[in-house]
């Protein structure tokens, strides 16, 4: 393994990410993750069991959170779905890997070696510690590194995804380094929330999410234009932004919601945002 020489924090901004993730505690984090020890950092996707708001009052917390973390494990599968084929002799590369869960996810789906990268040295070390408990510490590390300049070898990965993650970093510099560490024909997949360039720039719901998550949206055309520059080909475009709102339904109404409900739901809803997943070849 080749380790960069560089600083793993390159800007004022990128401190601030680092700062921002190495404080949060966010029940909305942590409390879905107690469910079944698979810590997630995205949203969800899929119908929700509307049951689970009828339940009695003394459990219904409970219910809404064990199928919040059901919608946000569906999501982190529909992902994986779009790596292609992967096999256990085979490298992944999770680019802002969170508290790991996802990774954890494709080792035991796929058998292989998966690392992981965060500018969190707080994420790095829980997603770590949770490797270790579910002994799987051999094959899914977390390196604290920055995914804009990882310091891993050429060629290195049949697959490497962004999950929630591109909105924090230039796309060009971004996909510049994914194609550096893919292998010929390997398989690149991101799921993002991105703005609508039909409706002409941030909406004010877009740019409150922005301003919650101190992230920098990117319009929807800026990933096939920099996927294309750097020598990727789409092969699966799904747009899941209806697939996503249920999700948000729900966390509104649970104990965990932050206050920017509302602005995801009047964003998807008013069109000017899109949560798609976006597969692509590395030719």
């Amino acid at each position: 393994m080749i380790s960069t020489d560089q600083p793993v924090i390159r800007s004022a901004y990128q401190q601030s990410i680092a700062d921002y993730w190495n404080r949060e505690k966010d029940p909305v984090n942590l409390r879905l993750g107690e469910v079944d020890g698979l810590y997630h950092h995205h949203y969800g996707i899929g119908e929700y069991d509307p049951a689970v708001l009828e339940t009695p009052e003394n459990v219904r917390d409970e219910a809404i959170i064990a199928e919040m973390h059901r919608l946000e494990t569906a999501q982190a599968e529909v992902l994986l779905d779009h790596l292609g084929a992967v096999g256990p002799g085979d490298r992944l590369l999770d680019a802002g890997c969170g508290r790991g869960g996802s990774s954890i996810m494709a080792n035991h789906r796929f058998g292989c070696q998966v690392d992981g990268v965060s500018i969190s040295e707080q994420q790095v070390a829980f997603a770590n510690e949770q490797a270790s408990k579910r002994g799987v510490a051999g094959q899914v590390r977390y390196h604290l590194r920055n995914m804009l300049d990882t310091g891993f070898e050429t060629g290195a990965f049949k697959g490497i995804w962004n999950n929630e993650s591109t909105m924090y970093v230039d796309l060009h510099q971004l996909f510049a380094e994914h194609a550096r560490q893919l292998a010929p024909g390997g398989r690149y997949v991101t799921i993002t929330g991105c703005y609508n360039d039909v409706t002409g720039g941030r909406s004010r719901a877009v740019s409150q999410i922005d301003q919650h998550y101190i992230c920098n949206i990117h319009a929807r055309g800026d990933y096939f234009k920099a996927l294309s520059a750097n020598g990727f080909v789409p092969i699966n475009v799904v747009d899941l932004t209806a697939a996503t709102i249920p999700y948000w339904e729900l966390r509104a109404q649970s104990s965990v919601a932050t206050g920017i409900e509302d602005s995801f739901l009047t964003a998807y809803r008013e069109g000017s945002f899109h949560y798609l997943l976006i597969a692509a070849d590395r030719i």
